[in-house]
């Protein structure tokens, strides 16, 4: 274990215990839970615990019901669309990827549209559904405006994350999971709690300028003030194909919102709606296409190519997209997950708040601190 590191499994049970006080139901707050823990353990603190503030305030502001049930408004074969009535995103996104996947098993593809949602974590937790089946997964959601389109200035786009998950007869599959914004807002949280500026590139501010200083565009991007934002991949203008990241952004609402009418970015967290996130998930058997085994063989030929391609100067290594994530995951299963001092404050002020037991580094990275 590493100093400041926690067990992932006491991290979990904790997380769990934390999602119930604020009102979550046991198998919405468990489920939840896994989806934040797993992305520190995979080195994605930008959609880890430190969420838990946000979805609590999420809470308070009556845009997500906890005990809301879900209602499957439409289905065929192939398809189903998802009514989560602003329940839990992360809940709401297993139960449509679960569905889809049953699906595909069926007929060799199944897809599934989902509406009135929430947060629902790593777009990849859900495409991995699939790849753990042999199956090609796709996960796609909007969010809550965060972004400006080309040549606009108003936020009026979110983050807008796509994932496709390809299986291999490697060791990992391809995952390729990214905001179609130059990065994803839970970033800019993560360098507000370092108090660190950005790199520029990532947003504008309310006159259409880069900036760095992420305290003054929290500021603004929490505030009545609806200009400035983040920039779609590319950045501003087209010159470096801003307008393609824009594209795949608009996609994905329509997409999401369109398939399952439900909102589109503009709309979700509105006081008339809820969250009412959107979502669209796929999973596609593979052997539709040929033999499996010789698909995720010729695939991962394809991904060794890529990792044996001549290194840049400086570079020892070329990573295949999810490959840094997996292999985080399994530093983490044995020394620990890492958490920053800011996290580990949050986590004890929901200990003093809930009564629960306050959660320490294990013993171990006591005494290498100690000994350091």
């Amino acid at each position: 274990m590493k100093e400041g590191n926690i067990k992932y499994e006491e991290l979990l049970s904790y997380t769990g215990k934390v999602l119930e006080k604020l009102g979550y139901p046991k198998e919405q707050a468990q489920v939840t839970a896994w989806s934040l823990v797993e992305a520190d353990a995979r080195g994605v603190p930008s959609h880890g615990v430190g969420r838990l503030p946000f979805y609590e305030s999420n809470i308070k502001s009556k845009f997500v019901f906890p005990e809301a049930q879900l209602e499957v408004v439409h289905e065929t074969p192939l398809s189903l669309v998802v009514d989560g009535h602003n329940g839990i995103g992360p809940y709401l996104a297993k139960f449509t990827m679960t569905k889809a996947i049953e699906k595909a098993k069926n007929v060799g593809a199944g897809f599934g549209a989902l509406r009135n949602s929430s947060h629902f974590g790593m777009a990849a937790l859900w495409a991995e559904m699939a790849t753990a089946e042999g199956f090609i997964g796709m996960s796609f959601t909007n969010t809550r405006i965060c972004s400006v389109v080309t040549y606009g200035k108003e936020r009026i786009l979110g983050t807008n994350p796509i994932c496709f998950a390809i299986p291999s007869a490697g060791k990992t599959p391809f995952i390729l999971d990214m905001a179609t914004t130059t990065t994803a807002h839970g970033k800019v949280e993560v360098y507000e709690r370092r108090k660190k500026p950005m790199p520029i590139g990532w947003v504008v501010d309310e006159n259409g300028d880069d900036t760095s200083d992420t305290i003054e565009f929290q500021k603004l991007y929490r505030s009545p003030n609806p200009y400035g934002g983040h920039l779609f991949l590319g950045g501003a203008g087209e010159e470096l194909g801003g307008h393609k990241g824009y594209g795949l952004g608009l996609f994905v609402d329509l997409l999401c919102a369109g398939m399952s009418m439900g909102s589109w970015s503009k709309e979700t967290f509105s006081k008339a709606k809820g969250c009412a996130v959107a979502s669209f998930f796929a999973a596609i058997r593979t052997d539709l296409f040929g033999n499996s085994a010789e698909i995720a063989a010729h695939v991962e030929a394809i991904l060794e190519g890529v990792r044996n391609s001549a290194k840049a100067k400086g570079h020892e290594r070329i990573y295949i997209h999810g490959e840094k994530e997996i292999e985080r995951h399994a530093v983490s299963m044995v020394d620990g997950v890492e958490l920053e001092d800011t996290e580990w404050k949050m986590l004890g002020g929901y200990a003093e708040k809930f009564g629960l037991q306050k959660l320490e580094p294990h013993k171990d990275t006591i005494a290498k601190k100690a000994g350091a």
